[in-house]
């Protein structure tokens, strides 16, 4: 017989990890002193050791280890699970290379410029909305911040008294100039005077969140497309902005959040 300690080092693992197995039912002591409480190992259940280590290291969980151990497993069941496995590995994979890249670019941009981006970004998904709005089109971008504010001012006045939320905008670029949506996610009827606009949902998204006044937000709108590209990223679709916070007139304590749907560049047909 070998004490836990013996059987712990043959087996290059530790007595909580043996403690575990025997709670779990995989690897129960041949003996165990009704006194002391002392485990010991019979020398053949290495064998059994072994292979739990051996499943352990290819990623499978305890239940799939017990079903393994009681019920032993044929090729074609064990290729399927080493299938999916393969998958699991293959997702944790590419995440962690795609922190890599973001890291390394971070790093490269800290050493470029010998300061930090001032703005973070996340890929995230943005819902299907319903908003109660209107539409407006501009010839060029200086148009804008003439444009938006009075369009928001329109729609707030036809739904007063609604309880409103926080405002949207989204913008995309069309043959005839820019296309400009406003409005407020509500499930009302339709009032006169305003429009139902359907924004679709978006898989993924580059999001960052500007503080401050709005002349300044197309640098952060910058800061967002150039890291979209440093991922290998392209638009997918019309940008959003999210009012968080928009009631003060001189705009010192907006919250603003950029919302740019997007895409792999390699995954472009052509």
């Amino acid at each position: 017989m070998l004490s836990i300690g013996a059987f712990a080092q043959i087996g290059q693992v530790t007595h909580r990890m043996l403690r575990h197995w025997d709670t779990a039912g995989l690897l129960v002591p041949a003996h165990v002193d009704r006194f002391t409480g002392y485990r010991s190992y019979d020398p053949s259940q290495l064998a059994r050791l072994h292979r739990i280590v051996a499943l352990r290291q290819l990623g499978f969980g305890l239940e799939d280890i017990a079903l393994i151990l009681q019920q032993g497993v044929d090729a074609e069941r064990l290729t399927e699970l080493l299938q999916l496995r393969h998958d699991e590995v293959e997702r944790e994979y590419q995440t962690a290379a795609a922190r890599l890249r973001d890291v390394q670019r971070r790093l490269h941009l800290i050493e470029r410029e010998n300061a930090m981006s001032t703005i973070e970004i996340v890929e995230k998904s943005l819902p299907a909305l319903r908003l109660l709005g209107a539409r407006h089109t501009v010839n060029e971008q200086p148009e804008v911040g003439a444009v938006v504010g009075p369009l928001f001012h329109r729609v707030e006045a036809t739904l007063e008294g609604t309880d409103l939320g926080m405002p949207i905008a989204q913008y995309e670029a069309t043959e005839n100039g820019l296309h400009i949506c406003v409005g407020y996610e509500l499930e009302i009827p339709v009032p006169e005077g305003l429009e139902e606009i359907q924004l679709p949902a978006e898989a993924t998204a580059i999001c960052g969140v500007h503080l401050g006044s709005m002349d300044r937000i197309a640098e952060s709108w910058q800061s967002i497309h150039a890291q979209l590209i440093a991922r290998g990223l392209v638009p997918s679709g019309p940008c959003r902005e999210l009012y968080v916070r928009s009631d003060s007139a001189d705009q010192q304590d907006w919250v603003t959040e950029l919302q740019q749907p997007v895409r792999r560049a390699d995954s472009m047909e052509g």
